[in-house]
């Protein structure tokens, strides 16, 4: 089903974790130097020496590129095959990102494999080398903090700080060769900010092939002779120990699999010895994926969903809590690098609903910690919990006191430690609304997914708040910013409404799954009341407002869990009117996220057509991959962009990508309601 060559403005190589994640900005893996999703060059190279003649498959070099004959993306791999001198070569990225495998989501390692064949039948002495810099293991230069200084210098060439004093040996352990290199110096989660790169940890390259510490990096060897029966093949392990993953308020805390002394070692040895099961579980998952993503949208939503899987998990680290439990924390790229924000985590969740909402609770722990500390004061949910690396408190609103969000690569304070009335936030600035509904959503969708409610039921005290507070202010929103708060504050939010009564009606969920009807009963009347009166004032007839003040139109998809949950607090004769009223207001690159401006948020366009029929749905999505055919700005999937253009505005590689998988899940879920 995949095609001979996807298009992508970036192309996703080793995706692990916000920090092990590199890229390859062009159409071709030889077009172009890789870099981390920030921009910043991470090298890798891949050459084939053929009959005695260099050619080069990945990366940038004076070796002359081979011919691209095919390029495939799929949800865990990116393939191409390349010719030269009567030679093919093919290579192939696996990352075996398994949402019901947590131990092996969690492991940093990417399968890289290598293969050559003769093409003519003819008889080719072949030398294949792969090469990572050690450049990988180090912050190279500043980013500007400025979105639109990013904007208009997408792959500059920052000025490098000075190279570090390096360490790099090699030694057989078992079956395979092992190379490591990394700092001399290890100032483990020692820096914190948005575009920023890794400046601890090891950087690891294993095979049963020859590997080495080669100069400035790492590689990986084969030769032979290739002929009609007859392939050489160089298979790889490339894996990054990053000693410790998040300062997790206070606890400085390694990544999931490590949680019980399992070593960067045991990973890669893991990966070796279940290659065959964890290939086949990859193969599997792209199928299944692939098969109802073409189903639900055809070619074009096939595309969409190959591009955003990896990107999605990639933005995240999962690690243990200190009772054992999962948490799962997002790093908010290129939109100030917050962590565990929540309103980055929402719209991501239906990708984890469809395969481990665990995932989703290991969204919501964090957040529900903080929250239930003496310095968040408040009766609406906190934003977010740090800034990557660090979960220690809320920074988005913070009060500067000597320190504000452009502290690139310096660390905040504990402010989980602040006691009761420090005031240490902006209120302005928080997103109490947009917050509150955004948890309460979460947590019952979780539980609908797999029948758990004992988070919620462990936390009530503090959902009950939150519930009263969507009551009170949520039925028609004062001057306050929502997720989309690039667009500023707007008083009278029409879609924030919409949000807060579909929030009181998962909290009337949870109420039920708890045992208790009669709450259920209780605040599933409440969120009917706030439907029946936001239809009233929303209404313009065909379509409805931007905002209760009769005015502009915007996206409404935050109604998406009225048809998600089943809730009927609107008629589907509403939703066939609203989605259709979209589609006379597309651009070439998709639908405007309101009449304010003609950008996009690519995640709520499929959150909106999740709610459409199947001809209106297709039509909404088809732009979305046009973009990704098309843009011309190499970053790694926006989803924020410029519906006239196809051009950049500001965020790359968000989690918040896991909204694309809405319409399978709607899907999912309108099957088993009807089972």
């Amino acid at each position: 089903m995949s095609q001979p060559f996807d298009r992508l403005p970036a192309l996703p190589l080793i995706v692990n974790d916000p920090y092990f994640s590199v890229w390859c900005a062009a159409d071709r893996l030889t077009d172009a130097p890789t870099t981390h999703w920030a921009g910043e060059r991470k090298p890798l190279t891949g050459t084939a020496e053929i009959d005695g003649k260099s050619y080069r498959f990945l990366g940038a070099g004076k070796a002359p590129a081979m011919e691209t004959e095919s390029l495939a993306v799929t949800p865990t791999s990116t393939r191409s095959t390349l010719t030269a001198a009567g030679v093919a070569v093919e290579i192939r990225f696996t990352t075996p990102l398994l949402l019901d495998r947590p131990d092996i989501l969690s492991m940093p390692v990417t399968y890289v494999d290598i293969a050559a064949r003769s093409l003519d039948g003819a008889a080719h002495d072949v030398k294949l080398r792969f090469h990572m810099s050690d450049a990988l293991c180090f912050e190279q230069r500043s980013f500007p903090e400025d979105p639109d200084e990013r904007a208009a210098t997408v792959d500059p060439g920052y000025p490098c700080v000075s190279r570090p004093a390096m360490l790099a040996d090699s030694y057989r352990r078992g079956a395979l060769n092992v190379a490591f290199t990394g700092r001399a110096h290890q100032g483990v989660v020692g820096h914190s900010g948005d575009h920023i790169t890794i400046d601890w940890g090891y950087l690891y390259l294993a095979g049963e092939a020859d590997v080495s510490a080669a100069e400035g990096g790492l590689m990986g060897e084969a030769s032979g002779t290739v002929s009609a029966g007859q392939t050489l093949c160089l298979n790889l392990y490339a894996a990054y120990d990053d000693v410790a993953s998040i300062n997790y308020f206070g606890r400085v805390t390694p990544a999931w699999y490590a949680r019980g002394g399992m070593t960067v070692l045991d990973a890669i040895d893991t990966f070796h010895a279940r290659r065959g099961e964890l290939f086949a579980a990859c193969e599997a998952l792209d199928q299944e994926l692939m098969e109802k993503a073409f189903a639900r949208g055809g070619e074009d939503y096939r595309l969409i969903v190959c591009a955003a899987y990896r990107h999605v998990i990639g933005a995240h680290k999962l690690i243990a809590d200190e009772n054992g439990d999962m948490v799962f924390l997002s790093k908010e790229n290129d939109s100030n690098g917050c962590i565990g924000t929540v309103d980055v985590s929402y719209p991501s969740v239906p990708l984890f609903l469809l395969f481990n909402p665990e995932f989703v609770r290991g969204m919501c722990r964090p957040v529900l910690k903080f929250a239930s500390l003496p310095v968040w004061g408040y009766d609406f949910a906190p934003h977010d919990v740090g800034r990557y690396p660090h979960a220690t408190g809320q920074v988005y609103g913070l009060k500067t006191r000597g320190y504000n969000r452009r502290m690139h690569g310096l660390v905040y304070p504990p402010i989980y430690l602040y006691p009761a009335g420090a005031d240490v936030f902006e209120l302005s600035k928080q997103m109490p609304v947009e917050e509150s509904a955004n948890m309460l959503l979460m947590l019952a969708a979780a539980s609908r997914a797999d029948g758990d409610y004992s988070l919620e039921q462990k936390h009530m005290p503090l959902l009950d708040r939150w519930v009263r507070y969507l009551i009170e202010f949520g039925e028609d929103p004062g001057e306050q910013l929502c997720t989309d708060d690039f667009a500023g504050h707007l008083a009278h939010n029409i879609n924030l409404s919409a949000k807060a009564m579909c929030g009181v009606a998962a909290y009337a969920l949870i109420r039920k799954g708890l045992g208790d009807e009669a709450g259920c009963a209780e605040y599933m009347a409440k969120a009917r009341a706030m439907a029946e009166s936001w239809l009233r004032r929303a209404s313009a007839g065909d379509y409805t407002y931007l905002t209760f003040e009769k005015v502009g139109w915007s996206m409404k998809y935050n109604l998406v869990w009225d048809k998600l949950f089943g809730l009927g607090l609107l008629d589907d004769a509403f939703y066939e009117k609203e989605t259709k009223s979209y589609l006379a207001r597309q651009n070439e690159f998709g639908l405007p996220l309101d009449s304010r401006a003609d950008y996009t948020k690519s995640d709520w366009i499929l959150w909106t057509a999740a709610m459409a029929d199947d001809e209106t749905f297709r039509a909404l999505v088809k732009p979305v991959a046009r973009y990704l055919r098309k843009s011309d700005t190499r970053v790694a999937f926006s989803d924020w962009y410029f519906t006239s253009t196809g051009r950049y505005r500001a965020f790359i590689g968000r989690s918040v990508q896991g909204g694309l998988f809405m319409p399978l899940l709607m899907d999912k879920w309108t099957k088993e309601a009807k089972a």
